[in-house]
């Protein structure tokens, strides 16, 4: 191969030298200023492939270089080492000592003689060197890979975050226009049937929610005046309240009962009242009463105290296998009664209590104590959490306490429970009556607080709630049965 040297008054005259001379692909080597003039050394395209990869059957040593006028050599450092074979290339040849020093050569460079070749053994242990060397790109790989995928992670955490911000944006805004839209149109319902503004009142002021009188004012028949309208909702209300027409149900055809609830709403005091009244009807040999509660200082002496008296046998049981067993031997009984102990209704302990009266061979019916006194929120709560896969029926206790009964009444409806008794009162088994809807509904409008308090002006924020908590959880509002 051949290094030529082109001069030139300048550098553009001495580069077109080297394109008419090499062609457009010439390797330049070096460019340098010498007395006034540019001197240029190139190489052909060619010359410098074959430095890059050297023939097989080529000595291994330093190659040959023929120069041409006169050349003058000068070879730096990186120069020579780029005219060394690399092992990356040719892994069967010994890598090349590098040069102490870039000497410049006043004469044509001689030919390094040829390598004497390496014994096989040599040979071998370079090999392990050059494996050794080769996983190097792999592992600037594998980082690559891996800050690429924590960019397209981090990148689609944001995306999920924005999109994220987004919707509960949109969600709000649809809010806010649901309600204005809806608090129009009530206000201009209200202004062409001022008879419905009326009844609207009424239903607050008894303590049913805006959720169920909006149900029932969308379905009121037109034509009719505030008292007809007001008569018409309240037939509707003990149509839908369902109740059992006799004890036939519960009494007469017996089975596995479990009084559920929150603590201090009666569980025990109703349920010694149906023990009596289970007394009276079969006898104490055909009742067996079970407590669980082993957590409230004498609540099992309390219920063992109603026991005694009846002449019943109280079985405590502390979990599911002690309630399988206390079934099993009380399998022969007509009726079984179950106290349960007392769970907040956002206590993980609901869960559990319901997995274990669900967990026996024996079908446990769940009876759900619903207090009168508190308020419709709370009541809905407790229905959600002690709901599990259905409750058999409630029984509203503390009726005597309350202050209105439309509050109760309203979730018993919405929530489509059979019910069963209301309780009045702690005697036993006297304070315990058979639920009669007609009269429930009269008595919850007699306890209505004063409808004047419900302002016109308040009345279309109120539909306008009503409307968003109907659609946010319409699961919760069950059809209303008109009939």
């Amino acid at each position: 191969m051949n290094v030529k040297k082109f001069t030139a008054p300048t550098s553009r005259e001495a580069l077109r030298k080297v394109r008419e001379a090499l062609g457009p692909d010439a390797v330049i080597l070096s460019n340098r200023p010498i007395d006034g003039v540019v001197e240029i050394l190139a190489l052909a395209n060619d010359d410098a492939a074959s430095l890059a990869l050297p023939v097989d059957d080529a000595p291994q040593g330093a190659p040959h270089l023929d120069i041409d006028d006169g050349y003058v050599a000068h070879f730096s450092e990186p120069a020579r080492q780029a005219q060394q074979p690399r092992p990356a290339f040719a892994p069967s040849m010994p890598p090349q000592p590098a040069p102490q020093a870039a000497m410049p050569m006043r004469a044509p460079a001689p030919a390094a003689p040829a390598a004497q070749p390496r014994p096989a053994a040599a040979q071998q242990q370079q090999q392990p060197q050059t494996h050794q060397q080769a996983p190097a790109p792999s592992l600037d790989m594998d980082r690559i890979t891996a800050l690429v995928a924590d960019a397209v992670n981090a990148a689609k955490s944001n995306a999920a975050a924005e999109m994220n911000g987004m919707m509960s944006e949109l969600r709000a805004m649809r809010g806010m226009m649901e309600t204005q839209l809806a608090e129009l149109s009530w206000g201009s319902a209200q202004q062409r049937e001022p008879h419905k503004a009326a009844v609207l009142r009424e239903l607050l002021a008894a303590g049913f929610s805006a959720t169920l009188a909006r149900r029932l004012l969308d379905k009121l028949p037109a034509g009719r005046g505030a008292e007809e309208s007001l008569q018409w909702i309240r037939t509707v209300l003990a149509r839908n309240l369902n109740a059992i027409a006799n004890e036939d149900a519960l009494i007469e055809r017996g089975g596995v009962f479990a009084l559920v609830g929150p603590t201090g709403v009666g569980k025990t005091t109703s349920t010694a009242k149906l023990a009596a009244r289970c007394v009276m009807r079969h006898g104490p040999e055909k009742l067996a009463l079970i407590t669980t509660d082993a957590y409230r200082i004498g609540a099992h002496e309390q219920l063992r105290i109603y026991g005694k008296i009846l002449g019943v046998m109280v079985h405590s049981v502390k979990d599911e296998a002690d309630l399988r067993i206390a079934l099993k031997e009380l399998r022969n009984k007509h009726t079984v009664l179950i106290d349960t102990v007392g769970v907040s209704q956002r206590d993980q302990m609901v869960t559990e209590q319901v997995a274990m009266l669900q967990g026996t061979d024996v079908n446990v019916q769940r009876l759900l104590c619903l207090n009168a006194t508190s308020t419709g929120e709370t009541l809905t709560e407790v229905v959600r959490a002690y709901q599990g896969s259905g409750l058999a029926g409630c029984l509203i206790t503390k009726l005597d306490e309350a202050a209105s009964l439309g509050n109760v009444l309203d979730v018993v409806i919405r929530q489509k429970l059979q019910l069963f008794y209301v309780s009045n009162g702690q005697r036993v088994p006297e304070d315990l009556h058979l639920a009669k809807p007609a009269e429930l509904i009269e008595r919850a409008f007699g306890l209505k607080k004063d409808a004047s308090q419900f302002a016109d002006g308040d009345l279309p924020m109120l539909m306008a709630a009503a409307a968003n908590g109907q659609n946010a959880h319409h699961d919760a509002m069950r059809e209303v049965h008109l009939g």
